[in-house]
């Protein structure tokens, strides 16, 4: 367990993840928690984050920072996210290790399992087949993370785990209207539509995938319960075990935002995975269950974007 005042550092504690991880050891009275934003400590640069760890030595160490974006800025830029997400997460799993770090928390992604695995996945189908070819870049960079996590934790005995979290969204998402997940592009779309006056939206596909979605404070609560309650090498899934279709999505985020207009659906647009649910049943055997019910942590994701000033030019 970690004690109230242990030193923990969080790295991306400006990110949707990161943010909630600090929101969370606030709130259960973690009273020592140091940050650096990206100007004050770049952790694509080992001379940095070596120097940082060195004079720092944290104890505990939430790994939630990361290059991310959306289908179209992987597919752009593949050598960036996996030369960017390599780098920064082995210079600071490295350097936690160096200084002594107690217990190291890492954060992939659920497009880490194979493309086609079995449904819902289970943390053990990991490198069982191939990836998806659109976010394979990212998805070997995580895969890469995790395995140094377990690597470590075989050849020199630390205790080093990570987290595998599905579809996240909630304060402090990103709203960029191209580089943006599914929910929160819809929010902002159905928002304009509504302001605008549009009598129709149309939307990619025909609604049929089936996506499941964490409302991320309760990503970060499970992240502080696994740091406090499981050891382990293979990592844990985090979602809710519960899936709708992208239609059903839609017609949620138009009823919380009051959009009253036609929904269209372009058939001549891809689809994407037909299906990408997470085998939940290890979280849930450890004593944890999501909180947030998708209706709820939407209007409040709606209400993040309502006050976030960045929401216009991001």
């Amino acid at each position: 367990m970690m004690e109230k005042n242990a030193k923990i550092y969080v790295a991306g504690h400006r990110g949707m993840v990161g943010s909630a991880i600090v929101r969370e050891l606030n709130r259960q009275g973690y009273n020592n928690i140091i940050t650096r934003t990206h100007k004050e400590l770049d952790l694509t640069r080992q001379d940095q984050v070596e120097a940082f760890f060195k004079a720092e030595k944290p104890e505990y160490v939430f790994l939630a920072a990361a290059k991310v974006g959306g289908i179209v800025a992987n597919q752009n830029a593949l050598a960036d996210f996996m030369y960017d997400n390599m780098i920064l997460e082995m210079n600071v799993i490295h350097s936690a290790w160096k200084n002594g770090c107690k217990k190291l928390e890492f954060l992939g992604s659920s497009c880490i399992y194979p493309r086609l695995a079995p449904q819902p996945m289970k943390e053990s189908c990991l490198l069982t087949s191939e990836l998806e070819k659109t976010n394979e870049a990212y998805a070997l960079a995580k895969i890469s993370g995790l395995k140094y996590c377990e690597f470590l934790n075989k050849q020199y005995g630390t205790d080093y785990i990570s987290v595998m979290p599905t579809n996240l969204y909630g304060p402090n998402d990103n709203y960029h209207p191209t580089h943006s997940h599914v929910l929160p592009a819809l929010i902002r779309r159905f928002h304009e539509a509504k302001v605008e006056g549009k009598t129709e939206v149309t939307c990619w596909g025909d609604g049929s995938p089936l996506r499941e979605f964490l409302y991320v404070d309760d990503l970060a609560n499970l992240c502080v319960f696994l740091m406090n309650n499981y050891s382990g090498d293979e990592t844990v899934n985090a979602g809710t075990g519960k899936e709708l279709t992208i239609k059903e999505l839609t017609e949620l985020v138009a009823k919380v935002i009051g959009y009253t207009g036609e929904i269209k659906w372009d058939t001549s647009k891809p689809n994407g995975t037909p299906r990408k649910l997470l085998d939940v049943s290890k979280a849930t055997a450890l004593g944890w269950t999501y909180k947030t019910e998708l209706e709820d942590g939407i209007r409040l994701a709606y209400e993040d974007f309502l006050n976030n000033p960045m929401r216009a030019e991001r």
